[in-house]
């Protein structure tokens, strides 16, 4: 291996690191408020980099039709207990985000060809259609559970990620979908070229990052979630309530998976079930932070993206085989010095 490859390797490797980092992100903040094991975040990687695909194909994509599917769920489920406490004053904004929301982006895409919308407008488009569905999934799937047992909640995940691979397959078909490079900028950095769409995809998930850290440090919301994070029964005796956590949990781990599904599609192919193994790495990073530490669950994926990068050079056939090794040793490790504690009852 020459400087050059290594570079190149170094190059890919920080890049999948950065997409990596922001799953486990997502992945720490959804278990610390929740609880929830959310193995279908990388679906929303898939949903988001097949959306946009769609777009520019111009074709009205099927996310259309499934959000508006799981807002009259959410309508018939919010509804009927909002009739029954007498809350009649929220019934519109129910309405209007569940259903008027979904309803106006069809409407957008049935008048406007989707084809010759400008990138930004579809990539605004493709964040409207998905981000929507992450509180829409809490209400319909996890809510009612909330009160369960960690085991319980886990088996929940496995049946939503089973349903959104399945539903992602009518909607998209098998064949994969890649959009083209945001930008064509290109360099050169001690004889490798250096591609302006790496720089653009790190670039971004670290503004994202910079972002999610301002979120949580400045904003009574952000705050709120650390709260609950902190001490789930505390924050609720303290006015926050569970509900809202989860829904705002569960939009920003959406958000963020649609936003890596978007950065990653002009670099790699992307199927219907592509999300699973990109977000079980995800998943690795977060494994190593402890499913609590949102800067070791970063560097733990940075770590990963590099081992992988890495050990595709030297033993392309074992690389998945090698990055999910690392699960062992810390797994182990944490189970050796870290004491068990009786997990808090609701």
């Amino acid at each position: 291996m020459d400087l050059q490859i290594f570079l190149l390797l170094g190059q890919d490797g920080v890049t999948n690191g950065a997409i990596y980092a922001l799953l486990a992100l997502a992945l720490v903040l959804i278990f610390a408020v929740t609880r929830i094991i959310f193995i279908p975040q990388g679906e929303f990687v898939a949903y988001g980099a097949l959306t946009l695909a769609s777009l520019q194909a111009g074709k009205i994509p099927g996310t259309v039709w499934l959000l508006l599917a799981l807002g009259l769920v959410v309508i018939v489920l919010d509804g009927v207990q909002m009739l029954r406490e007498g809350r009649y004053g929220k019934l519109p904004s129910l309405l209007i985000f569940n259903l008027g929301w979904p309803l106006l982006c069809a409407a957008v895409l049935f008048a406007l060809p989707p084809g010759d919308l400008p990138l930004a407008l579809q990539v605004l488009l493709s964040l409207l259609l998905v981000v929507p569905m992450g509180p829409m999934v809490y209400r319909v799937a996890y809510q009612p559970l909330a009160g369960a047992s960690v085991l319980v909640l886990l088996i929940v995940s496995v049946a939503v990620h089973v349903a959104m691979i399945g539903l992602g397959l009518l909607f998209f078909g098998a064949e994969g979908s890649r959009t083209p490079a945001f930008t064509e900028v290109s360099f050169e950095l001690a004889g490798a070229p250096l591609q302006g769409q790496t720089l653009l995809v790190v670039a971004a998930s670290a503004a994202l990052i910079a972002g999610l850290y301002f979120f949580f440090e400045r904003t009574l919301y952000g705050k709120a979630l650390r709260a609950t994070a902190m001490n789930r029964t505390g924050a609720r005796l303290m006015g926050i309530a569970p509900t809202l956590a989860g829904k705002l949990c569960f939009t920003l781990a959406a958000a963020i998976g649609v936003f890596s599904g978007i950065l990653i599609a002009p670099i790699t192919t992307i199927y219907y079930d592509s999300g699973f193994l990109i977000g079980l790495k995800g998943f690795v990073g977060a494994i190593i932070g402890g499913l609590a530490s949102y800067p070791v669950a970063a560097l733990g994926a940075l770590l990963v993206g590099l081992l992988e990068s890495y050990s595709s050079f030297w033993a392309s056939a074992y690389k998945e085989v090698i990055v999910f090794t690392m699960i062992i040793p810390v797994l182990l490790w944490r189970s050796l010095t870290t004491r068990h504690v009786e997990e808090e009852e609701e």
